[in-house]
Order: structure tokens, then sequence, then C-alpha cells
């Protein structure tokens, strides 16, 4: 049994567009999982401390046979692989950020992990290259991702020109 789920990948350090590239190839060779489909890429100013690069995203829909807490495992070893060193700031610049954004049409909250991922419903980063490969996807708990949408600012919002480098 396999349950689709949506990852949130982040990067602004090291090459970010090749950082995300890279992260989407390797979801790809997660254990029971397979890679769906990938969104564009997206170029947004930093949500936390201002003194950091701008981020690169993207989400990777898969279809997993993992559970969520053994499926964020894995997410958090690529991370690792990455150069991603968790000191405890939050929201700052980083390598490679993965985030279980939803799993199938669960809900939970638990000390280390929470789906769908809380900061889902405010993120244009997040909402718009969901909706790339997920345009008639329901968020649990929130309603039709449409909605969603109508209620964030994508002002600061790029495409990435897949044929630049950087």
């Amino acid at each position: 049994m396999t349950a689709r789920a949506y990852i949130g990948i982040g990067s602004n350090l090291d090459d970010p567009v090749a950082q995300v590239r890279a992260a989407i190839d390797r979801l790809a060779h997660i254990p029971q999982t397979r890679l769906q489909q990938a969104s564009p890429l997206y170029r947004n100013p930093p949500m936390g401390p201002a003194d950091q690069p701008d981020y690169v995203n993207a989400v990777g829909a898969i279809d997993t046979a993992l559970a969520p807490s053994n499926l964020l495992s894995e997410l958090q070893a690529l991370e690792a692989d990455a150069g991603r060193q968790r000191n405890g700031q939050r929201w700052g610049p980083r390598p490679l950020d993965l985030d279980i954004l939803l799993y199938a049409d669960l809900r939970q909250a638990t000390p280390t992990l929470t789906i769908p991922h809380p900061g889902l419903p405010g993120r244009a980063f997040v909402l718009y290259p969901l909706a790339d490969i997920a345009p008639g996807l329901d968020v649990p708990g929130h309603g039709p991702l449409a909605s969603l949408l109508d209620g964030v600012d994508a002002a600061t919002l790029a495409l990435v020109d897949e044929g630049a480098h950087g």
C-alpha cells in the first residue's frame, strides 16, 4: 500500500538551484518510494532573517510505502548528506530543507512531525509549486488548494529560469 505525499524542497546556500534539482533526483532513490512529479523552481526572499540569500523552492510528489516517521528520517538523512547542520536557528540559511507537506489525507500532530505542515496554508513559496503539480488538491483541514492560493501574496515569488544556473 502506498500513499501520495508532497515534499517541500528549499535551499539558499551552495548553489540553491543545483541543490533543489539534486534533491528532486534524490527523492526518487528513497526506499519504497517513487517520484511522480516535480514542480518548477521558484525564487523568493527568505522568510526569516533578511541577511541571507534568497531561497529556491519546489515541491515533489511521491508515492511511498514508508510510514510518515520513516519518510521524515529519510528526508533528514538527505538534508544531512547535502550539508545541513541543525543548529537550532529557525528559518536560517541552509543548503537543503525538506518538509513533508502532505501525506495522503493524514492529519497528525506529534512532537516531531505535524501533517499537514503547519506553515503550508500561508506560504506562497509552497502553495504555488504545489498548485503546479496538484491544482485540484484538497488540503486536509484547510479545504481546496485554490482557496489557500487566494489568501497569499505571490508578489515576491519568481519562476527560476530553468536554463540558468545559480
